[in-house]
């Protein structure tokens, strides 16, 4: 297949996780069931029909709204579809059909999904973060991904460096600096990008969330959703981590 049609072919599949994607975010922070039941409309708790639930194309043919009610249908669904899908066809695109493009898909897809649950929660559900981590250990034996002790090794120090910095917040604060499933979810980044990319995520993800909501922390008292940051750093040191290795190597020996 071409380039176009490999990524097109993966932006498909992208929206049918995205969906599915779609269905952990409203439900993992509750604790409920992603499989049972069957979707339904938040607002009369009609079932929604198999032709209502295609991933975008409903949203559109429904004008956002539900069949039974007319009560409004979140954009964030038909966001959350897409943004998979553009991550899935980004990867196709990038990698073609290999081991890179789906350890990618799947890391990119876990990580939108921790995102968006953190933001809004401050929560980051176990089924991701450790499910995430048997998942990037599970690849790490293919050949292309992180090569296994890597992947050993960066889950190991991701959490074992995260835990160590909410033990000293703590004691610094005196109150719980980190919350348990940030440290969890760094074994997991650190699973699928080994033990230079546990670092720099975790770099990129204080400096993030550092400039970017802790002006808003100071003045409201809200604390950082760490895992929103974290997510956007293991995404950039997916894609840029051997680039920023090299700049920052070179830098330094000048």
């Amino acid at each position: 297949m071409t380039d176009a049609v490999t990524a097109g072919v993966a932006a498909l599949l992208g929206t049918v996780a995205g969906s599915f994607l779609n269905v952990c975010i409203a439900r993992m922070p509750t604790g409920d069931s992603v499989l049972r039941p069957r979707s339904r409309c938040p607002a009369c708790h009609a079932t929604i029909r198999w032709r209502d639930n295609l991933p975008v194309l409903s949203w559109v043919l429904l004008r956002a709204r539900c069949r039974d009610c007319s009560g409004r249908i979140s954009w964030r669904y038909p966001a959350i579809e897409l943004a998979t899908a553009l991550a899935w066809a980004g990867m196709a695109w990038m990698y073609g059909t290999s081991v890179t493009a789906l350890t990618g898909a799947v890391l990119f897809t876990l990580l939108l999904a921790i995102a968006v649950i953190d933001a809004r929660h401050y929560v980051i559900p176990d089924p991701l973060s450790l499910g995430g981590c048997a998942a990037g250990l599970a690849l790490s034996a293919l050949p292309g991904s992180t090569p296994p002790l890597a992947a050993i090794s960066g889950a190991v120090l991701g959490f074992g460096l995260l835990y160590v910095l909410a033990w000293l917040g703590e004691k610094a604060f005196r109150k719980p600096a980190l919350g348990g499933g940030d440290v969890k979810m760094m074994a997991m980044v650190g699973a699928f990008l080994g033990p230079d990319g546990a670092l720099l995520t975790i770099f990129l993800g204080a400096l993030a969330g550092s400039l970017a909501f802790g002006p808003v922390s100071l003045r409201t008292g809200k604390p950082v959703p760490f895992g929103t940051f974290l997510a956007l750093g293991a995404a950039v040191s997916f894609l840029f981590g051997d680039a920023l290795f090299d700049w920052y190597l070179r830098a330094a020996v000048r």
